[in-house]
């Protein structure tokens, strides 16, 4: 018997989306950041799957979270698509799958202030010639979403049936919603909050210390150098991924047990599993990202506050009137379910259509990562439903540019 769309795995078809290569936009002229600082002539590493429909209607713009970059899915040019490296949400973005290329258009661009070919911290400041290095400007969550307005000029994207984004990709998800209402149908907030609370960001000035005193840090500017600022990225990485995990997940991964021994050594050597486990994250993280950016994401994250001054998140986010699908997970500690219900009730209180859900799991705040058939079938009838409503929004708009005529 044939196996049916209903019992399709998608989610477990890796590197589906097929090859895709990087490419760059120049933003010319000036960009002003929420500081009040300028930087010229932007660069904009993006990737994109698909097509734009006829009318335009049928574009997903996926934000990535702080270690992202912009290969969510497929591989690159050049890797074999049976042993080359998968993009960082390939379960979730591909044909047939919840957010399906051979339907959407779908757009994922590196943040300003990355280090996967967006102008950051490693790129040359026009001043000097050199890296900025440190002298890079602090940059803001909205930041980000105004690039990301900017590429979607340049590519023709007027308006998105939905943003989706996770953890730091779900700020910026809500960023640009609320910056651009007109621009967004719907929108996925997935493992996300509206803003950190204190002791998110006790965690990220944690990271933030080890990186600033490592004495290879050089005060930002280490980069062409023979020493690098590898132990102080490395430790911040290893502090900020025991938040990403759950009580329950280490206890059932590592629990206890010893690496290398039965005994212990009464040495200050990694002797636990877990410690073994966090240095090799440490030591994979500091071979592809780079400390000033691990600085600059942190950063933007604790200054992401989308009620800012107004009296309420509700009153915050009037004017918005896009749908939203808010996820969130049992043991996300990190970006607790408290706070996703505190988005979902503002919207509900401005009348917008919001669906909610927890979805258990024992992952912590990597759930988002390591949970797609769950989201799978809470996010595909989601952007089906979006998409219809998209189109919707595009007859309306030719109609009325014909009566303009």
């Amino acid at each position: 018997m044939a196996e049916t769309d209903q019992f399709r795995r998608p989610w477990e078809e890796v590197a589906s989306a097929g090859v895709s290569a990087t490419k760059t936009l120049a933003l010319e002229g000036r960009f002003t950041l929420a500081s009040g600082r300028a930087l010229e002539n932007v660069e904009v590493a993006y990737e994109t799957w698909g097509a734009l429909d006829e009318d335009h209607a049928n574009a997903v713009l996926v934000c990535h979270a702080l270690s992202g970059d912009s290969h969510v899915a497929g591989v690159r040019p050049g890797e074999d698509p049976a042993n080359g490296s998968s993009g960082w949400w390939d379960t979730m973005v591909g044909p047939g799958k919840a957010i399906d290329t051979d339907r959407f258009f779908v757009v994922c661009c590196n943040v300003l202030g990355g280090c996967s070919g967006t102008t950051g911290p490693s790129s040359p400041d026009p001043a000097t010639g050199t890296p900025y290095g440190l002298h890079f400007p602090v940059v803001t969550v909205e930041d980000m979403a105004d690039v990301q307005a900017r590429l979607l000029d340049a590519l023709g994207v007027e308006r998105l049936m939905a943003v989706i984004g996770g953890s730091m990709g779900g700020m910026q998800a809500l960023a640009f919603t609320k910056r651009y209402p007109q621009r967004v149908v719907a929108v996925v907030a997935d493992a996300t909050t509206w803003r950190l609370g204190p002791q998110a960001i006790a965690f990220n000035e944690v990271g933030r210390r080890a990186i600033l005193e490592d004495p290879n840090f050089a005060k930002g500017h280490y980069y062409g150098k023979d020493s690098q600022p590898e132990s102080g990225l490395s430790i911040a990485r290893m502090i900020g991924h025991i938040t990403y995990l759950s009580d329950e997940s280490m206890h059932e991964k590592f629990g206890r047990r010893l690496q290398k021994s039965e005994q212990y050594a009464y040495d200050f050597v990694s002797e636990f599993q877990v410690e073994s486990y966090l240095a090799h994250q440490g030591r994979r993280f500091v071979e592809r990202f780079d400390a000033n950016t691990y600085l600059l994401m942190t950063k933007a994250m604790d200054y992401f506050d989308l009620q800012g001054d107004s009296p309420s998140l509700a009153h915050a986010l009037r004017g918005v009137d896009a749908r939203f699908l808010v996820l969130s997970f049992s043991s996300d500690w990190l970006f607790p379910t408290a706070r996703s219900r505190e988005i979902a009730s503002a919207l509900k209180e401005n009348g917008n259509e919001v669906t909610f859900a927890e979805i258990p799991s024992a992952y912590g705040h990597d759930a988002f990562l390591l949970e797609p058939e769950a989201q799978h079938r809470l996010i595909a009838p989601f952007l089906t439903n979006a998409l219809a409503h998209a189109r919707e929004r595009a007859r309306q708009d030719a109609a009325t540019r014909t009566e303009v005529a």
